[in-house]
């Protein structure tokens, strides 16, 4: 096979993934490693055509299925005496169950005793074994010829032999609808010969379930295997996308920070103030709706008004200043003097006020 052949991006790669995932044991190989490795692939592709998808050769998978089919034939030959054996064992039960609650008839009584004492004699002489082969004494000195004369007469034995397939088949009819019952419980009500209708395809129905069962678990087997690789590709993407984000964290936000701040902060210092010049102008636009061009004259006329009484008061106030430090040379006199006058002119106003109330009087 050419390399060529396989590097092709369409079948070649489409091939070998299916290889990968059927034929070959699980393993997290990407696109990416496959086109990496051309000679790996090419290798992987040869040797899928020498396994089969359990991945054995052609030859050793040829000699297992072969020796399957072989372990198939006597596994079916064995079930069908170890169904035979242990329906037998379960008719003799169900006849001693019977013998203590009902009474059966003598031929009944004599079938069963002949089964028992037949089926008894044939497992004894089965664990004897030849007496050739046997190296150590037999059990309690038994021989095969002592317990041959256990056997039941030969008319009992041929008259139990003829008996014998209508009761197995019909303990092995009990059986099959008990199967069909619990598989189809709507079962249970139908007629005997509708169930018997329904036992002949039931085998066909539980094949069909059981393959529909294996292909639903080889089916979940290989969602399973791509699950985990799709697990293992998610893994390895989330680690390269850290790694990006540690990255450009590294090169681009912590090295342009200092850069972001200070815009921030000139960005912050220019919108203060065009929302300090926008109180301004609310303030100027309310100003100028308030007052009219007549009222801000009046208002200028008297704050000249006022302007000029402030300054002729400040005047007078410096005046007064100066004369109080004047007086103020004078030191303990000078307040000696003023509260002299003050007493004065308190007796002053006093004789004023009763002179004003004696002449009203004498009016």
């Amino acid at each position: 096979m050419a390399s060529g052949d396989f590097c092709s991006p369409g079948e070649g790669m489409e091939m070998l993934q299916q290889v990968c995932s059927k034929q070959l044991p699980p393993c997290n190989l990407s696109e990416e490693d496959l086109l990496q490795n051309p000679h790996f692939s090419q290798l992987l592709l040869s040797l899928s055509q020498h396994v089969d998808e359990s991945g054995l050769s052609l030859t050793l998978a040829k000699e297992q299925a072969q020796a399957w089919k072989e372990v198939r034939l006597h596994k079916t030959t064995w079930l069908r005496s170890e169904i035979l054996h242990r329906v037998i064992q379960e008719l003799l039960v169900d006849y001693y169950v019977k013998t203590q609650d009902t009474d059966l008839t003598s031929e009944d009584r004599k079938f069963h005793e002949t089964l028992e004492q037949r089926l008894l004699v044939t497992e004894l002489t089965r664990l004897l074994g030849p007496s050739q082969e046997r190296e150590v004494p037999p059990l309690l000195g038994l021989e095969k010829a002592d317990l041959l004369e256990l056997m039941p007469p030969s008319e009992d034995f041929v008259w139990m032999r003829a008996r014998l397939p209508l009761e197995v088949e019909e303990q092995l009819k009990k059986k099959c609808f008990t199967v069909l019952c619990y598989h189809n419980p709507s079962s249970d009500l139908d007629s005997e010969t509708l169930k018997a209708a329904k036992v002949w395809n039931l085998a066909e129905v539980l094949t069909g379930e059981k393959q529909q069962c294996q292909a639903a678990k080889s089916q979940q087997k290989e969602q399973m295997v791509l699950l985990e690789k799709k697990s293992a590709t998610y893994s390895q993407v989330l680690l390269r996308c850290l790694a990006l984000l540690q990255r450009l964290l590294q090169e681009h936000r912590l090295k342009t920070q200092s850069e972001l701040d200070r815009i921030n902060a000139q960005y912050l210092e220019i919108k203060c103030s065009a929302m300090i010049l926008k109180l301004r102008m609310e303030e100027l636009k309310i100003l100028s709706d308030t007052y009219t061009a007549e009222k801000v004259e009046v208002h200028r006329l008297i704050r000249d008004r006022l302007e000029g009484a402030i300054r002729l008061q400040e005047q007078d106030m410096e005046k007064s200043r100066q004369v109080l430090n004047t007086y103020e040379v004078l030191g303990e006199e000078f307040d000696k003097l003023v509260k002299e006058y003050t007493q004065l002119k308190q007796a002053t106003e006093n004789k004023r006020w009763t002179l004003q109330e004696f002449n009203k009087a004498y009016r």
